[in-house]
């Protein structure tokens, strides 16, 4: 977890050219902490949802103490591209392979050298910068002639040579520090912990799925290669550790420099293994409990800001990738009478809210004022241009494409929208997009834009009868159809032509924010 000595000598003329002004003015910069769950829905929190059965006191503690948002989106509806817009500003259907999911040995990075990301905004304004957890934006392992590897599945793993360091992960990304996982960590077909850009401790037998827990939420385990310190149900208590660590260390050895801590959970991805001082903890079967740890987790690293006295001082971001996924929903549901996407349609790859309409809590004491809530539409790419505004950070016209800054709204002081609109993208990038404008919503596309529920045996009795067959799209009123059940596509063509013309001059000028002075 050293320091990483090497910065693309681009991103270095670029820091030289916006970032110097600034380098000054660290005295009280707030210190940033940005947790992103997986898979967690909507619903999945006490706090958006009254009818939930599972306690989530910490995140309901956030809420209270901070600002929930009830109108916030994940870019994507799968991780990966999620992700890439998070640390960029830039929705990922803009960019080559912007619809990957990686697995695997996977990559490269979707993550160009020269792109300006959060992590490198924040090292350039005096921030040390660190990522703990799921990655899985792409990198690039190499084989034992030194050719990179980029494809996924249990060959491609086999082919690693693991005495030479990856490229393109975080530390290449902006993050001076790192320790988790390439992908999914408990998905994938490499069961490793990458610190830094090796992996000390490489895999060296295939997983044996024998002694893991049998349950419905128990069956996305791929069978790959798996190392010796690799415990699929102390994964997040890993990553907690190595978090809680970091802000011990950073705090007591550095108290006057800010820090920017990216934690990324694995909970709640399937497989719902929770760890071992969770199970039962809830009477809502291994997802109910994973969700509990879940929430744990930000309960620890809350109350470590509390003991080392920097709470007042640090903003705290909590969201997720996109919405929950489509066993975890049926089973929750049929089980355990919880709905992760309430009051939504829609799951994990679709385009209908439940795949996107995401949990959003600020709180940034002193700043955010306690229990307030905001219905802007917002999406995952602001985080950067909002962080940018915090910390007095200009950002040129080349980065953040997509990333508006919402810090009026967390300082009370927007009377009006701030996004003009807001875009989508479903399972497989540019292919399945939609655009919402105020409560106008169009999907460019037939179909949820991810999951084929006519063939799925889960999500059959989900499916919902056309309204307008043969519409090549689908336009809905979410103030009077927040169900998504009535396709108004026929009915309100000078809308759908509007939106559609808005879409296509976005896609067209490769942003959505104005051009910046």
């Amino acid at each position: 977890m050293t320091k990483h000595p090497r910065v693309a000598l681009a991103f270095l003329f670029v820091a030289a050219t916006w970032a110097a002004p600034h380098a000054t003015a660290l005295e009280g910069q707030p210190n940033i902490i940005v947790i992103l769950a997986d898979d967690l829905g909507y619903g999945d929190l006490g706090c958006y949802n009254d009818a939930s059965l599972i306690a989530t006191p910490n995140l309901d503690r956030l809420a209270r103490e901070g600002m929930r948002f009830t109108d916030a989106h994940s870019p994507c509806t799968v991780c990966t591209p999620t992700r890439y817009s998070l640390m960029t500003g830039q929705m990922a259907f803009r960019i080559p392979r912007g619809g990957t999911v990686f697995t695997g040995a996977g990559g490269p990075s979707l993550i160009a050298p020269d792109r300006l990301t959060l992590p490198k905004m924040l090292q350039a304004a005096g921030y040390t910068t660190a990522c703990f957890g799921k990655w899985h934006v792409g990198l690039t392992f190499y084989d034992d002639q030194g050719q990179p590897i980029h494809q996924g599945g249990l060959e491609a793993v086999r082919r690693i040579d693991y005495s030479r360091p990856l490229t393109g992960g975080p530390l290449d990304c902006g993050f001076d520090h790192f320790f988790g996982t390439a992908c999914c960590p408990t998905t994938d077909w490499l069961y490793a912990f990458i610190d830094g850009n090796t992996i000390p401790n490489p895999p060296t037998m295939q997983l044996d799925r024998g002694p893991l827990p049998k349950h419905p939420y128990a069956n996305d385990n791929r069978p790959g290669m798996v190392a010796p310190d690799f415990d699929l149900e102390e994964v997040d208590m890993t990553f907690l550790r190595k978090s809680l660590t970091f802000l011990t260390n950073h705090v007591g050895k550095t108290p006057d420099e800010p820090f920017f801590l990216f934690h990324s959970t694995q909970a709640v991805h399937l497989p719902s293994f929770p760890g071992r001082k969770f199970k039962g903890k809830t009477t809502s079967g291994p997802h109910g409990d994973f969700i509990f740890e879940l929430d744990y987790v930000v309960g620890e690293l809350v109350s470590k800001l509390d003991q080392l006295g920097v709470a007042d001082n640090t903003v705290i971001i909590f969201s997720s990738d996109n919405g929950p996924e489509v066993p975890t929903v049926y089973h929750m549901r049929h089980d355990h009478q919880h709905d992760g996407a309430r009051p939504w349609r829609g799951v994990k790859r679709d385009n209908w809210e439940g795949g996107h309409r995401v949990p959003l809590i600020v709180r940034w004491p002193g700043h955010v004022s306690p229990g307030t809530t905001s219905d802007q539409i917002t999406s995952l790419t602001d985080v950067m241009a909002t962080i940018a505004a915090i910390t007095d950070t200009p950002l040129p016209n080349n980065a953040a494409e997509d990333s508006f800054n919402l810090l009026p709204v967390l300082l009370g002081e927007a009377d009006a929208p701030i996004r003009p609109y807001v875009l989508q993208q479903g399972f497989g990038g540019a292919r399945y997009l939609a655009i919402r404008r105020g409560n106008w919503k169009y999907l460019a596309h037939q179909g949820s834009g991810g999951n084929r529920y006519e063939n799925h045996r889960l999500l059959q009795e989900y499916q919902l009868p056309e309204t307008a067959p043969g519409a090549p799209g689908q336009l809905y009123d979410l103030a009077t159809d927040p169900g998504e059940t009535q396709n108004l596509y026929f009915a309100k063509p000078q809308i759908v032509a509007e939106l559609e013309a808005i879409l296509a001059e976005s896609k067209a000028s490769g942003r959505s924010v104005p051009l910046r002075n």
